[in-house]
């Protein structure tokens, strides 16, 4: 049977100060406290699996038994119809430099390079985002749901909010990439909203 969060205070199993901000936000209806680990100086555990759900569940579990606490882990990637759904789960590994900080802008640029060889026609811009949630709790028990957001990959990237690969993603429908919307207007309709609205649907209790 699905679990429920009773706790009012939720560790987030991230160091990208982006993804807290946005959590948060998506959370502060129920009145949680959002803390992420890296203000916890926690480390982040190796990601093994080749899912998002996998490599999500890993971080959760890592955070709920480092800290005593229920955790939630996000685990998102960016993907590319040319690039058969590439970088994916390596997302993150495409932006990492030699001494462990992330560079996106070159990241991107990597997805814009690899695309247009794989794609010279440019006939496919279809690129889509994942995201996986996952709830840990203390004793092994986990809760996990994913979401996505379909749209198309642009070059150059435009826009200076959001964080990762946002400038150059403009969801179906749309006219802005993620990185130009208004933070509200992108967070009800990423792949992180719909991922977490299977979550609150199951986890949280309703609201009102």
């Amino acid at each position: 049977m699905t679990r429920r969060l009773t706790e009012k205070r939720l560790i987030l199993a991230t160091h990208n100060a982006g993804k807290v901000r946005e959590v948060a936000a998506l959370l502060a209806p129920w009145g949680l406290e959002v803390t992420g680990v890296g203000d916890l100086g926690l480390p982040e555990p190796e990601e093994t699996e080749s899912s998002f759900l996998g490599n999500a569940r890993i971080k959760a579990l890592a955070a709920a038994t480092a800290t005593g606490q229920v955790a939630l882990a996000d685990d998102s990637g960016f993907s590319v119809a040319a690039l058969d759904g590439m970088p994916g789960v390596w997302t993150a590994d495409w932006a990492k430099q030699p001494d462990g900080t992330r560079d996106y802008a070159r990241a991107m640029a990597e997805v814009a390079r690899k695309a247009g060889e794989a794609d010279p026609e440019g006939k496919d811009h279809g690129a889509w985002f994942s995201c996986a949630l996952v709830l840990a709790w203390p004793d092994g028990h986990t809760e996990g749901f994913l979401g996505e957001a379909h749209g198309t990959w642009i070059w150059p990237g435009r826009g200076e909010a959001g964080h990762g690969y946002d400038p150059i993603f403009v969801p179906a429908g749309e006219t802005l990439s993620f990185a130009e919307m208004d933070p509200a207007r992108k967070n009800a309709i990423s792949h992180r909203a719909r991922a977490f609205a299977l979550l609150a649907g199951a986890c949280l209790p309703p609201l009102g």
